[in-house]
């Protein structure tokens, strides 16, 4: 599947705002954020102009495009699966994108950023009900149960996941035993639980127009 390789913190500052694309790195001084808060290219320096409202909803699109690592055929794709549904679009739009393994496994705390857990997956380090999945985009459901391999615990990438899940508290619709490396989908992501830092509900009010 495509995926976004444009440098993670150009990412972020043409956005704006944080996005934490790369793990522990966006919580230190060496943020591009920190150093060069403003729009990368010649001109990035310059004072912001107000945008339209069409701007405003396009802009929270590509934030929410970027968080997830995903481009706009995928992204528009997952929006007509949500439209399909009988509950609330805004809800399961949202569903679906933190549903995705690689979130999920972000979610868990096995991985310091998006890009980071869609790698381990890509590579083969994790099991959904005792089977190797390694598509990012899989859609885990309430009960699986993911959980690294046996295997990839010996490996260091996982030995310094261990110290880093001691301090973690999973969201409440994933229940971690950190001395396993394992999680189980307990239940679905409510929108008013997850933070984002964008707002999705513009986004559906851009792709409805």
């Amino acid at each position: 599947m495509a995926r976004n390789l444009n440098p993670k913190c150009k990412q972020c500052r043409r956005e704006g705002k944080k996005l934490f694309l790369k793990g522990e790195r966006c919580y230190s001084p060496k943020c591009s954020m920190v150093r060069r808060p403003y729009a990368p290219g010649a001109h990035g320096a310059k004072r912001r102009r107000a945008i339209s409202e069409y701007g405003a909803q396009l802009r929270e699109k590509q934030k929410i495009k970027r968080i997830y690592g995903l481009l706009e055929k995928q992204f528009r794709k997952y929006f007509q699966a949500a439209s399909a549904k009988k509950e609330n679009i805004n809800q399961a739009f949202l569903t679906i994108l933190e549903t995705r393994l690689d979130n999920a496994v972000y979610r868990s705390g096995f991985a310091s950023s998006r890009t980071k857990a869609r790698q381990l997956v890509t590579h083969g380090h994790f099991t959904v009900n005792g089977r190797l999945v390694n598509i990012p985009s899989y859609q885990v459901k309430e009960g699986d149960l993911i959980a690294a391999k046996e295997q990839s615990k010996n490996k260091i990438v996982f030995k310094e996941i261990e110290k880093t899940l001691k301090g973690y508290d999973a969201p409440a619709w994933i229940l971690l035993n950190k001395e396993k490396l394992e999680a189980k989908i307990t239940g679905l992501p409510l929108a008013k639980e997850v933070d984002l830092g964008a707002d999705i509900k513009m986004v559906v009010e851009h792709y409805s127009r």
